[in-house]
């Protein structure tokens, strides 16, 4: 198992996963250039995809997906609601996209997908599972049920770790945007995340805190958010890495390029 978030933020989102040989792209949020780039720097190619899954219709998970259709032959899944929502359609073969139920098999590797709440058409959650399970659960506003039984097993999990609370309520963003964030299909801030490990029975053997705000987080104190309320809690993470999100630089499990 191989995961690598070759971008992490508000300007967006792309997640490499390979499991038992196949190799998958979670989101298409940065340009073509950057993507070839990236996965070059991690030893891969746009033309070694096998498939290519999108969580949401939001321009920072899809902005370059239209230009990596044209770089690769890789199919696409999502939901079916996102797939009618997806910007630039008419741009893209349909052919190559597909809509996903409850799960796929690409190979030896099982793709389950699960809902999130999120201000988007069908948001969608991705479990990767082969020998090991890799989970990606990335803008959502609260942790439902489902969420959390989804997560459950994990062995590499990206959760989305998006803002500190008080950064947020007495930063520059207005009103609107603020109670978009806050509310129950925005994002998730630093404290949810942690008690949402906390909740976990097994815990992952190492966790990337993705989607960090800019404006209203900052990486120490995400981390030192989550690691603090796991303390509280009596949860020490002695066999679990967390590693930060980045905007601009590929984080693969636990290093830094």
């Amino acid at each position: 198992m191989q995961v690598s978030l070759l971008a992490s933020g508000s300007k967006g989102n792309a997640t490499f996963v390979e499991m038992d040989g196949v190799k998958l792209l979670i989101d298409a949020g940065i340009g073509i250039r950057r993507i070839k780039n990236e996965l070059a720097e991690i030893g891969e190619t746009v033309d070694d995809l096998d498939a290519i899954l999108i969580t949401h219709e939001h321009s920072d998970h899809v902005k370059g997906l239209v230009p990596l259709l044209r770089a690769c032959d890789a199919p696409v899944y999502s939901r079916r609601g996102t797939l009618k929502a997806l910007p630039r359609i008419n741009e893209m073969p349909l052919d190559r996209l597909h809509a996903i139920g409850d799960s796929i098999t690409l190979g030896k590797v099982r793709i389950e997908s699960f809902n999130l709440l999120h201000d988007a058409a069908e948001p969608c959650g991705y479990s990767v599972i082969g020998d090991r399970k890799c989970t990606v659960a990335t803008d959502l506003g609260f942790v439902t049920s489902v969420v959390q039984s989804s997560i459950e097993g994990a062995d590499a999990l990206v959760i989305e770790a998006n803002h500190d609370i008080d950064m947020l309520r007495n930063g520059s963003y207005p009103w609107p945007l603020k109670s978009r964030i806050l509310g129950s299909r925005g994002h998730l801030a630093n404290s949810d995340t942690a008690w949402t490990l906390s909740r976990m029975k097994k815990k992952p053997s190492i966790v990337f805190l993705a989607h960090l705000s800019e404006e209203n987080n900052r990486p120490e104190l995400a981390d030192g958010t989550v690691r603090g309320i796991l303390k509280e809690q009596g949860i020490t993470l002695s066999e679990t890495k967390i590693a930060l999100g980045s905007q601009n630089e590929i984080v693969t499990m636990g290093n830094t390029y």
